[in-house]
């Protein structure tokens, strides 16, 4: 795990990627029975859903998180934050794509809103190391929260100084999460959807802080 690059590329040292997938994606959640990449826009998730997204480390256990969090109608991973089109696993771990690995969350605001999502996602991970989390270490594990709208953007702007201050008083440095527009989301290959219900015993990264997010 060790190795990889932990600065980002200039685009022109990025790999151009393709104009498709090389691969085709599962229809469903395997857990949760709903579309894969449901969208409350194009009618494939019930109205009054929203979309969110979220960089945490390694994605296989950051899914899981959310999947089993009551509200969310689907989630799904893949690649984010960086310049190369439809890059496959392989790429993005070379450090040559510039993307984050990421989760994709479709969730019911009247059930779980974004600002509870952003809570439990700096109580899940460490959002202060940078291009790592624990031992995986590479631009691909950044933290980061892409916004979809100028809501989500002050609640994760709010959220962030929240917990940042918070931390702060226990002797973490600074949060290095990444807040910016939504850029394009990648999904990721088939074998990397909802990895830990084919492999339960499977890999997880959770390098918290042990910190609870303040009341």
């Amino acid at each position: 795990m060790f190795g990889r690059p932990t600065q980002l590329l200039s685009e022109d040292r990025t790999l151009t990627g393709r104009d498709q997938a090389l691969f085709d994606l599962p229809a469903k959640h395997r857990v949760l029975g709903t579309p894969l990449l449901a969208s409350p826009e194009d009618g494939t998730a019930p109205e009054g859903t929203e979309v969110a997204y979220f960089g945490l480390g390694c994605f296989w256990g950051a899914e899981e998180i959310f999947w089993q969090t009551p509200g969310v109608y689907t989630t799904a991973v893949g690649y984010q934050g960086g310049t190369t089109a439809n890059p496959t696993y392989d790429e993005v771990c070379s450090g040559q794509t510039n993307h984050t690995e990421a989760v994709r969350v479709v969730f019911d605001p009247a059930v779980v809103s974004y600002g509870e999502l952003v809570k439990k996602f700096f109580e899940v991970h460490d959002p202060t190391q940078g291009m790592r989390q624990g031992n995986d270490v590479g631009t691909q594990y950044r933290s980061a929260l892409y916004h979809v709208s100028d809501s989500q953007r002050e609640t994760a702007e709010e959220l962030t100084k929240v917990y940042g201050d918070e931390i702060a008083k226990r002797g973490y440095g600074e949060i290095t999460t990444e807040i910016r527009e939504v850029p394009t989301f990648y999904a990721a290959e088939p074998e990397h959807q909802q990895y830990l219900d084919r492999v339960p015993n499977g890999y997880r990264c959770h390098a918290n802080t042990g910190i609870p997010f303040p009341a």
